[in-house]
């Protein structure tokens, strides 16, 4: 067969195939690439909502360390109080101890000064014969007796003694206990702070309610946009939109269009939603007044709300302090 010429089905130069075949999946790879198959996914800002739940992980460790701490704290002041009053009662009875002691160290020295004989002789010279016998018997029994009422102040001191190294041991380790939660508590606390840190500030505009600045959730926002947009819509007991609301009516009508169900009862959304204290309201949330909780608004911040008042008042944003608020609470 001429040099020139191969046989047939095979490959003249496989390295040019292979050269080929490469650069078919470099356009392959381009043209993926222009068409954003293989583009690396974008970073997407978690939500209110993600960063809400990853904060109420953290408060679930949190809150029973505090609980703990609480606990622990209230137990160390009892028995402060307790060594306190075991202290006030020791001294006295170290005063007396002392003084007990005082007393047979006075009457030991007379007798290793003087000595037995003195005394013998002046009894001997300006007593009756019998009268030796009964001083010898009065200062043996003068003797027991002190050394009686010492031993009985010891047995008081000793018992107190030993309640107060207990609680003082006691004390000790509470102490070291409520450091350790303590540290717990400030780790845990500053990783809340983090998380809450993350939380996006948003504007809120609509054309019925003031300019919105602050942390509001997706499903805030939607309340809002929904409330505000029935400002100027007659009140109607029973009423639950879309012509005409009450103020329950008006609070489930805003939520249901974010994907929120509240009952249309102003005690049952009290008890659907999640506590929330004056100072952490959020707009978006609910603002309930008097004892009773007859009455309720969806908050906007700055003390202002958007609600429905009354028959013969509609719709309309105001004021929350115009009546006694009962408290907040998050759907």
């Amino acid at each position: 067969m001429p040099p020139h010429r191969h046989a047939p089905g095979r490959s003249a130069r496989p390295g040019g195939l292979r050269r080929a075949a490469h650069r078919l999946l470099t356009l392959v790879a381009a043209a993926a690439v222009g068409a954003g198959l293989l583009a690396a996914p974008a970073y997407a800002a978690p939500s209110v909502e993600e960063i809400e739940a990853q904060i109420d992980k953290q408060w679930e460790q949190l809150e029973p360390t505090i609980e703990q701490y609480n606990k622990v704290r209230a137990q160390l002041k009892k028995n402060r109080s307790k060594a306190a009053d075991l202290e006030k009662k020791i001294q006295p009875l170290a005063l007396e101890s002392e003084l007990a002691m005082d007393r047979v160290g006075d009457l030991a020295s007379r007798y290793y000064i003087t000595g037995p004989s003195q005394d013998v002789a002046a009894l001997l010279v300006s007593a009756k014969p019998s009268t030796l016998t009964e001083q010898l018997t009065l200062l043996d029994r003068l003797a027991a007796q002190e050394r009686k009422q010492i031993e009985g102040v010891l047995a008081v001191r000793k018992k107190y003694d030993d309640q107060k190294q207990q609680l003082d041991t006691l004390i000790a380790d509470q102490v070291k206990q409520q450091n350790e939660l303590a540290a717990k508590k400030k780790h845990i606390e500053a990783e809340v702070k983090r998380l809450e840190k993350m939380l996006p500030v948003t504007t809120v505009k609509t054309d019925q309610c003031p300019t919105i600045n602050g942390v509001v959730s997706e499903k805030a926002r939607i309340a809002i946009r929904t409330a505000c947009a029935q400002v100027g819509k007659p009140y109607v007991w029973g009423a639950d939109g879309p012509d005409s609301f009450d103020c329950s009516g008006l609070t489930q009508y805003a939520y249901k269009a974010a994907g929120v169900y509240l009952t249309h009862h102003t005690g049952a959304q009290w008890n659907e939603g999640k506590a929330i204290s004056r100072s952490d309201a959020r707009p978006g949330d609910l603002v309930f007044f008097f004892s009773d909780l007859h009455h309720v608004g969806l908050y906007l911040g700055n003390d202002k709300m958007v609600h429905a008042p009354r028959a013969g008042k509609p719709v309309n944003v105001s004021s929350i302090n115009t009546m006694p608020v009962a408290g907040f609470r998050r759907p």
